[in-house]
């Protein structure tokens, strides 16, 4: 939620979610929200979604910028009795500089107003967003206390997160900071969004740019305990080696070495478009990125001074702290005195080295912000899982020959003799189905495996099918997967009885044996074994596979021996055909068992009806 101050933010969140996000004394005292406010807001087996109210006036708008990072989807609020204000143009600013792709506009307070009023808001709120991602927001009529539009706004939000494409969970974990606290008994706890990767209870992880090592203890996410935190949620964890006062809002909590701590970054800036004074080369700037906030001084290499540009200006952040950063993250830099927001861009080059003034150095940061044939391939198969050769000229750029070059790099794979996609892609998507086929197996021991179907339908929300599909045929050729008809598995992975309940239905499968033909109702062999209803169905099925017991039908079953026994009678005592009567003076079974044996062996294609007979069918 974004907006200026008294615009009905926090209300909002609260009729949405029936949690009041000003927790502070000093937020209820003067009725505004002064840290980051969450609220759980939907929940279902695919989808977390959590509200982030962020603080509208001008003095709090570090902790805004703090909470805006990570965002998936952004509510854009205007009061209708005040219309566009000084902080929601900032806001939609800083939103545009921090590259937010989707949003939704509320206008809140609607019953304080006339309609007619409405509409110039409305116009007004048109104007002030042509040319910002939110162009082509749509607009909801809300109001927190009577509830109107709520309702509407609710399903508006969740059904554009449905469609929106998911984090990617893979790669190394990172979290910056942006609450630290105490519980007491349980030590420091630690929240943020996490931006990118996943993290699991007990990992090992890093305070950066402090480099102090601890443990995850605990998870929270979205306010429940968790054994597993993934991109885009919202967790707190308790860390394990390490004190309160440790730590700080901007530090980040990481599980690998390889990001890159710095003082000096190569960065592409947009400015605002009514700067209200010049930018001076060298001059002091507050630079906010993820949740941290550190000082230092803009370098340029082809001006000395900058009062409006309306494209992107290539120079350097020299910093007076460390902070780690990533090529293509985004930031927001702003005045130190008089306070304002100047602009934002994102990093070219977390590496960044000292220049010449010149255009020579301009030139070297145009190639790097381009990034070399290499790195554009990456980055576009990165982004669309994977490509055709057209559809890859166009997204690089390059020419055909260059690219083809390029493309016979082990980096990249070929497959479907026509899609490329990224090795270290490949690696991920496998890695992700081993995961969810061994959970599968876990919670399920006597089942084959997981449908391949329903396995690759869970995962087309993040990759094509056509990628899913080589990922499996290429890890089964490789001796990774199994497959048994619709059925794939870990290739070492062999169905079996949970050992708590190996005992009793070995006990079951004696029983049924014990029987022979006359059997009793099959339920009654399940119940006296004690096998729950929840396993019943399960564990019928394991030892239908296993040819241990062959159905009859709903009610009875034989065993697999006296089943394959019976029919060996049968045959030996009869011709090429026989009458229903034979079957019965052979195997002496009443007319409850003899119709459904017989059944069973016609769908068992033994053998086929033909009028009052039935014939053998050879093989």
């Amino acid at each position: 939620m974004a907006g200026h101050i008294d615009h009905g933010k926090t209300s909002l969140t609260k009729a949405l979610t029936n949690v009041d996000t000003d927790r502070l004394k000093e937020e209820k005292e003067r009725q505004i929200s002064i840290e980051l406010g969450f609220a759980p807001l939907y929940e279902d087996e695919e989808l977390q979604i959590s509200v982030i109210d962020v603080p509208g006036h001008e003095r709090f708008i570090r902790q805004m910028i703090a909470g805006v990072g990570g965002i998936d989807l952004v509510v854009l609020v205007v009061a209708a009795d005040e219309g566009v204000m000084p902080q929601t143009r900032e806001h939609l600013d800083i939103l545009g500089f921090l590259g937010i792709k989707k949003g939704i506009v509320a206008i809140t307070k609607i019953d304080r107003v006339e309609e007619e009023f409405i509409e110039l808001v409305k116009d007004d709120i048109y104007s002030e967003l042509e040319g910002t991602v939110f162009e082509e927001a749509p607009f909801v009529m809300v109001d927190s206390l009577s509830k109107r539009g709520i309702e509407e706004i609710r399903s508006l939000i969740i059904n554009t997160l449905k469609e929106q494409e998911m984090r990617d969970a893979k790669g190394a974990f990172r979290l910056p900071i942006d609450q630290v606290f105490t519980v007491k008994g349980q030590g420091t706890v630690v929240r943020g969004t996490v931006y990118e990767g996943s993290v699991e209870e007990g990992e090992a992880l890093t305070i950066m740019p402090k480099n102090i090592e601890v443990r995850a203890r605990q998870l929270q996410v979205h306010h429940k305990p968790a054994q597993k935190a993934y991109a885009g949620q919202r967790a707190a964890i308790n860390l394990s080696g390490i004190s309160r006062e440790e730590l700080e809002r901007g530090d980040v909590l990481v599980s690998s070495e390889h990001f890159i701590v710095t003082k000096t970054v190569d960065v592409a800036i947009r400015v605002v478009e009514d700067l209200e004074h010049i930018i001076k080369q060298r001059m002091p700037i507050k630079l906010h990125i993820g949740t941290a906030e550190v000082m230092g001084r803009i370098v340029f290499f082809d001006r000395n001074e900058l009062k409006e540009e309306n494209g992107e200006i290539l120079c350097q952040l020299r910093l007076e702290e460390e902070i780690l950063t990533k090529r293509g993250d985004r930031f927001i830099l702003r005045r130190p005195s008089p306070q304002e927001t100047i602009g934002g861009g994102w990093v070219i080059d977390p590496r960044g080295n000292k220049y010449r003034f010149g255009d020579q150095t301009i030139e070297e940061l145009e190639k790097k912000k381009e990034g070399s044939p290499k790195e554009r391939i990456s980055a576009a198969l990165y982004e669309a899982k994977s490509l055709q050769l057209s559809e890859l000229i166009k997204r690089t750029a390059l020419d055909e020959e260059l690219l083809r070059q390029h493309l016979q790099d082990e980096e990249f794979v070929l497959y479907n003799g026509k899609e490329y996609t990224l090795g270290s892609l490949i690696h991920a998507i496998e890695e992700d189905i081993y995961d969810r086929i061994q959970e599968f197996h876990l919670a399920n021991t006597m089942k084959a495996g997981l449908n391949k179907a329903e396995l690759l339908q869970s995962m087309q929300k993040r990759f094509p099918k056509s990628l899913l599909d080589y990922v499996v045929e290429n890890g089964i050729s490789r001796g990774v997967f199994a497959r048994k008809g619709q059925f794939v598995s870990l290739v070492n992975f062999t169905p079996h009885v949970p050992k708590n309940w190996q005992k009793r239905s070995e006990n079951l499968v004696e029983e049924l044996k014990k029987d022979g033909l006359q059997v009793r109702y099959l339920q009654e062999y399940f119940t006296k074994a004690g096998i729950p209803d929840n396993l019943t169905w399960d564990l019928r099925k394991f030892l239908e596979d296993e040819g241990l017991l062959v159905l009859l039908d709903e009610q009875f079953a034989y065993h697999g021996a006296i089943f394959e026994k019976a029919v060996a009678d049968l045959k030996k005592g009869t011709g090429s055909e026989f009458e229903v009567g034979d079957a019965k003076e052979i195997l002496g079974l009443s007319r409850k068992y003899m119709i459904p044996f017989l059944e069973r062996l016609d769908a068992n294609g033994l053998t086929k009806r033909a009028e009052n007979k039935r014939v053998w069918i050879e093989k």
